[in-house]
């Protein structure tokens, strides 16, 4: 029994699981002679070089097709005497995807859908950061200063109380973010589905189609950091419970090493979960068993193309960070001065909200490319396993491809 799944846009029919009643991808059409047979091929066909792609205007306007890309060989694209190039309605090619690509087409979405993007990704920042500012203003303890030659047990009573004002600050730091991630995932999400079929969204577009997902989306959000926390609580518990003797420090190493190679590993395997659940109106379980079947067997590519967007996005961040927080230390504290030697701000109402507008800049920016690699990712792999660029060339309205399924049909067309 097939059970591998059409394209599953927001609203449209689930995935796995289901197979009589999820539409599958039309081939395309054969032309007919003119007494309305198919035609059939001639023994005398052109060369390969003067093959002509098809122009003709599908719902938007003409699709012209980009060029394809170099060395790649869809053996469902191929024909005995050419390689017709890639359909690209919207900000990818459709068919299977290099790593460039992948980045071009979150970018793609950014520059294409920027009122969109920009209206979501900003809204959230400015209210997780004024969150989190409050959070340093008032719950973070500051630590004591220290004289000119501290002593040894001032110094390490320094770091103690710095350690615990760390700490503190983590647990509501981290609710903001998986908040702040909740609320773009679920709604970038959408935006870059539309933005690989070239059609136009407004933020009421995608939060209309994101609504009915929301709880399961959170459920998800909140599973899989609970799951990371169990398994490092797994992994240095032995160690822990044997105190500090040189055995359990040991220990405690090796299993928080062991923990986090698992972390990695389970964190990869379920890294599609969030857009099979989004886009493929799967339950928590079932998106979470989605992703591993879509990861299974590209478990290293995919991880290389997540650590590579995600160091690219560090250094992004830091790249407007620094500035703001330069301007940060000269407005407050210590000044440059302080900066310099490493002085503790005071975190003052100025060095907050200068640092606050450098994290809402880096986070407009970030969050949009790096949930458009996810979503990407998750469109090639369905690509590459299930053919699932002649679904979506059909919903797009690609020319020889067939209709496009009611559900593909968008809203207000």
């Amino acid at each position: 029994m097939n059970d591998t799944p059409g394209w599953a846009s927001p609203g449209s029919s689930p995935s796995d699981g289901q197979g009589a009643d999820v539409p599958r991808p039309a081939e395309p059409a054969e032309p007919a002679d003119a007494t309305g047979s198919p035609a059939k091929w001639s023994d005398h066909q052109p060369p390969a070089g003067h093959w002509s792609p098809p122009t003709a205007p599908g719902p938007s306007g003409p699709v012209p097709p980009p060029a394809p890309a170099p060395g790649w060989g869809g053996g469902h694209h191929q024909s005995g005497w050419g390689r017709p190039p890639a359909a690209k309605p919207g900000v990818i090619p459709l068919r299977p995807l290099g790593v460039g690509e992948i980045l071009d087409g979150a970018v793609s979405t950014l520059r294409a859908h920027w009122r969109t993007v920009l209206g979501i990704t900003l809204t959230v920042s400015v209210i997780t950061q004024i969150g989190d500012i409050l959070v340093q203003r008032y719950l973070v303890p500051v630590p004591p200063k220290l004289g000119p030659d501290p002593t040894p047990e001032e110094a390490l009573s320094q770091s103690v109380e710095s350690l615990k004002a760390s700490l503190i600050s983590l647990g509501p730091t981290m609710l903001l973010t998986l908040i702040g991630t909740f609320v773009t995932t679920a709604l970038l999400t959408i935006v870059i589905s539309r933005a690989v079929l070239g059609r136009p969204v407004t933020l009421s577009d995608a939060w209309n189609e994101a609504r009915p997902r929301l709880p399961q989306l959170l459920g998800l959000t909140l599973l899989l950091p609970l799951l990371s926390a169990a398994v490092m609580a797994v992994g240095v518990l032995p160690g822990l419970l044997l105190g500090g003797t040189p055995a359990g420090v040991l220990l405690t190493v090796v299993g928080g090493i062991a923990a986090l190679v698992v972390m990695v590993w389970l964190l990869i395997r379920f890294s599609l979960s969030y857009s099979a659940l989004m886009l493929e109106r799967q339950g928590v379980m079932a998106s979470l068993r989605r992703s591993a079947k879509l990861v299974q067997g590209a478990w290293w590519r995919i991880f290389g193309i997540i650590t590579l967007t995600t160091l690219v996005m560090f250094l992004v961040s830091m790249i407007i960070a620094i500035p703001f927080t330069v301007i940060a230390f000269a407005a407050d504290g210590e000044g440059l001065g302080g900066l310099l030697t490493g002085t503790t701000p005071e975190f003052g109402w100025a060095f907050l909200i200068i640092t606050g507008v450098g994290a809402v800049i880096a986070a407009s920016i970030t969050y949009p490319i790096s949930s458009g690699v996810s979503v990407l990712l998750y469109i090639d792999q369905r690509i590459r396993r299930e053919a699932l660029d002649l679904d979506l060339a059909r919903a797009a309205g690609v020319p020889g491809y067939g209709a496009p399924a009611p559900g593909d049909t968008p809203p207000g067309s």
